[in-house]
């Protein structure tokens, strides 16, 4: 078929899902529903404790409360669709759906990104120029940051989307994913990928190489700063600021490694699987837990905000 062909003899898709064995279905629902519902209801209390609390009106929650939506957001992207195949015993998802579905994937994705790098930078502001805090991090940049993740994460998104729509697929239409994943649907194609590769590494190096690598500029810096400062104490408190967001990012990071980095085997589409459960739904469950068992402001909001629906 010839590359410029726009026409698909493909209407739906075939979802494998994480297991082909019926009698498994029942215990995958079982655990996705229970972490669909923790992650849905850490990350909501997240929104609302700094939303209700005067204490936390600061960039670096600001951010945090965008980080929590982001994830809720990209959990929600994959696990309903995912417990509602099970329940209906269909695994079949159409062209439509399955191009939206990776839009919006990659969308969050790509704003988890571009978020964990703007709280590196408020981190180190804070720490390496306290004095220029409030002026560097004003209300107005805060928001400006976060829009211009925002049109980075959909550039990307809907740069992968269109060159996407581009492509044809004709008899082959079994994902070996229980979502639509951009990789296993590029080699599904039966045209040309050249230019869907290309676009791919350049986007993947930025994000999972140019990213990573000012984050960790960032974290050098902070170090040295706070290396610099003559408490113990003070060093402490220091780098309890960045402790949550460190995590936060080794976690992320860790599991989109396992993805792009580690050679394919044999069993390749197994370990995908794994890798893509762990920073589409394993992360977004764990963040709320990081961020308020380890910051002592966020388990105080927590409180509060606990006291006030319990009255």
């Amino acid at each position: 078929m010839k590359p410029g062909n726009h026409t698909f003899s493909v209407s739906e898709f075939l979802l494998l899902g994480l297991s082909e064995q019926q009698g498994q279905q029942p215990l995958l629902f079982g655990i996705f529903l229970s972490m669909y519902l923790v992650t849905l209801v850490g990350n909501v209390v997240i929104i609302l404790a700094i939303g209700s609390d005067p204490h936390l009106y600061t960039p670096m929650y600001f951010f945090l409360a965008n980080f929590s939506l982001t994830d809720l957001c990209l959990s929600s992207t994959t696990v309903p669709r995912m417990l509602a195949n099970i329940l209906a015993h269909r695994h079949t998802i159409t062209y439509a759906a399955c191009l939206s579905q990776i839009y919006f994937f990659l969308w969050f994705i790509g704003l988890d990104v571009f978020l964990l790098a703007v709280m590196a930078y408020d981190r180190l502001v804070a720490i390496c120029h306290p004095l220029r805090y409030t002026l560097v991090m004003s209300p107005r940049r805060c928001i400006l940051l976060v829009v211009i993740s925002l049109i980075l994460s959909h550039s990307y998104s809907l740069t992968h989307t269109i060159l996407l729509a581009q492509l044809s697929f004709c008899a082959d239409n079994i994902i070996p994913h229980f979502f639509c994943e951009l990789l296993p649907l590029l080699k599904l194609s039966c045209s040309n990928t050249y230019v869907n590769q290309c676009v791919l590494i350049y986007w993947g190096g930025a994000l999972t190489i140019l990213i990573p690598l000012l984050i960790i500029i960032s974290y050098i810096r902070i170090v040295a700063a706070i290396v610099r400062i003559p408490s113990a104490s003070g060093k402490w408190k220091a780098f309890s600021t960045c402790g949550s967001h460190l995590s936060a990012v080794c976690l992320f990071y860790v599991s989109a490694i396992g993805v792009y980095f580690i050679p394919s085997t044999d069993d390749s589409a197994s370990k995908d699987r794994i890798a893509a459960v762990m920073y589409a739904v394993v992360t977004p469950l764990l963040n709320p837990f990081i961020y308020s068992l380890r910051n002592k402001d966020m388990k105080s909001a927590l409180g509060r905000l606990l006291s006030r629906r319990a009255l």
